[in-house]
């Protein structure tokens, strides 16, 4: 089985993803077992209080809707989960995630950086396979979760929002022409998010292509690593 073919846990319903759900415990877990100011820690506690704050919103629009919506947002939550747990248990998880794993604890490294770094990854890579496992559960094409997509991308714009508002340090600690304002200005969600859905509707084109298609997850998966590792340049 291909790693495009390998889905983390399987979502439990359709129901979007807040108060007793898997993804949401899972989540309350970690953030229990790593030190607070660890990088991964960092990205996780942000996604933790998106999840709980937006997953009812997630409901908008139809019945068919709220569950594919939900339904996706799980999905790339699961990605996203499996790889720090494979982590976590010494294992190898996806490029995209490696370089945040061993610069984690690194003291020339802010907080912002680890969890745009991880947000990076998460829309480079995991979003992709989500549109991907989600058309294959649904029996769909990507274009017919363009509206899904973009109530998932309107989370993981909040999860940016509350990064900056959270982890960017005041205008008054910043020095003049601080590398972390040139940084972060450096990368933008929205860009990423165009690329995703263009990387997922090709991967999806190429699943009867299984070779090819892993050839194309592989190279998505580096890529997503190299952009996270220059978010990663310490900045003091």
């Amino acid at each position: 089985m291909t790693q495009i073919e390998q889905s983390a846990v399987p979502a439990q319903g359709g129901g979007p993803p807040t108060g007793g759900s898997p993804v949401i415990e899972r989540m309350r877990e970690l953030r229990s077992r790593w030190p607070y100011e660890d990088g991964v820690a960092v990205f996780n506690r942000v996604y933790l209080e998106a999840l709980e704050t937006a997953g009812p919103e997630l409901g908008r629009g139809g019945p068919d809707h709220r569950e594919a919506a939900a339904l996706l947002a799980v999905r790339c939550a699961e990605r996203y989960l499996s790889a720090a747990e494979t982590a976590t248990a010494g294992g190898r998880p996806p490029e995209c995630w490696r370089p945040l794993l061993p610069c984690r604890r690194h003291p020339g490294v802010r907080p912002l950086q680890f969890a745009l770094s991880g947000l990076q990854a998460h829309v480079g890579h995991d979003l992709v396979l989500a549109v991907v496992d989600t058309c294959r559960t649904l029996d769909c094409d990507p274009p017919d979760l363009e509206g899904e997509f973009e109530r998932v991308g309107d989370l993981l714009a909040l999860l940016e929002e509350r990064i900056h508002d959270e982890l960017m340090p005041e205008p008054d600690l910043l020095e003049i022409a601080d590398p972390l304002t040139h940084l972060v200005s450096s990368w933008s969600l929205e860009r990423a998010r165009e690329a995703a859905w263009s990387a997922a509707r090709t991967l999806w084109r190429l699943r009867e292509l299984p070779s090819l298609a892993e050839e194309f997850r592989q190279r998505t998966d580096a890529g997503a690593g190299l952009v996270g590792r220059l978010l990663l340049t310490p900045c003091r």
